[in-house]
């Protein structure tokens, strides 16, 4: 069995990690991207043109055509939950298997969405920015979390992780999610219209999708609080940047920190990231180690369940999976 790992090599030791690519070697015969840039469709059917199995970074699509011009194809896995890159129907109709690994990256992005609510409300980016600029940084209040309301929008994985170290440091926490039903009782769900009318720090975590889409535009800024905070930690898709950046400009909200957005790799937006309310980071939420071996060893799981002849976790159209062999 052959697989091709897309990654290049800077994403593969960042992402994937010496421990994962060494039992992925011992089980299968392993192709290796060894490109600067990452593969488009053409790239990608020229490098995939003997292999089984295709373990897809998240910088490399796999739209329908790959799969017409495939046809020894039997599996493309992604190192990740997030299988957008990928066209599901086009697998499917292939006869194609798609998995994605586990949410491995949970703690870690709870972990940064923490430090991005203690930036926002003490001003450590912009002190920091005027001393390595040789200014001496204004002196300003800043403001405590404790005793602050925080909104969540969207109850997963990460939300059900961070809520509670936010309740245990004293904060009001909100949710929003129509679909989830709360399962502690120090929170309290709202419609998000309410929610974001009187949340001081409103957190974006919904899962993107079509329903999703700009789910945060001017109307939903236009709700919240002149002095509230807006955090992104979800998708740049939920977000109409437009919107937010004339909220940020005409002080309709006080300032904004992301980990994502619409730039190329799932980034901030240089055009938001360089205002002076603003605190990004470039998706840089999962890039720890413990997270990033999480997901790749479990697509090891993955290649080991496919070598035993077994379905592998984390499959997301196995009815539709007649390319087994």
């Amino acid at each position: 069995m052959r697989l091709l790992l897309t990654h290049v090599p800077l994403a593969r030791r960042q992402y994937y990690g010496a421990r994962a690519l060494a039992r992925l070697q011992e089980l299968v015969a392993v192709t290796l991207h060894e490109g600067d840039a990452p593969l488009d469709p053409k790239g990608l059917i020229a490098a995939a043109g003997d292999v089984d199995l295709i373990i897809a970074d998240r910088a490399t699509a796999v739209p329908g055509e790959v799969f017409t011009a495939l046809p020894r194809l039997r599996v493309v896995m992604r190192s990740a939950i997030d299988i957008r890159n990928i066209d599901v129907a086009a697998a499917s109709q292939a006869g194609v298997l798609v998995t994605q690994a586990e949410a491995g990256f949970v703690q870690s992005v709870v972990e940064l969405s923490l430090g991005l609510l203690v930036d926002l409300s003490r001003g450590v980016s912009r002190a920091a920015a005027d001393y390595h600029a040789g200014r001496v940084p204004e002196i300003k209040v800043g403001r405590q979390l404790g005793g602050s309301t925080v909104g969540i929008i969207g109850y997963g994985r990460i939300s059900r992780a961070l809520a509670p170290l936010l309740a245990a440091l004293g904060v009001t926490v909100l949710v929003s999610d129509p679909y989830a039903q709360l399962d502690d009782q120090r929170f309290v769900k709202l419609p998000l219209e309410d929610l974001l009318g009187r949340a001081d720090y409103v957190v974006c975590l919904a899962i993107a999708n079509e329903e999703t889409e700009n789910l945060m535009n001017e109307a939903a800024f236009a709700r919240m609080k002149p002095d509230a905070f807006f955090i992104n930690m979800s998708r740049g898709n939920l977000v109409d940047e437009a919107a937010l950046a004339r909220a940020l400009t005409e002080g309709r909200i006080a300032g904004a920190a992301m980990d994502v957005g619409r730039a190329p790799d799932q980034m901030p937006s240089l055009e938001l990231a360089r205002l002076p309310n603003v605190i990004a980071t470039p998706h840089v939420g999962g890039l720890t180690p413990p997270a990033s071996e999480s997901q790749a060893m479990d697509t090891v799981r993955q290649v080991e369940a496919l070598v035993q002849g077994k379905v592998p976790p984390g499959a997301v159209n196995v009815d539709r999976w007649t390319h087994r062999a």
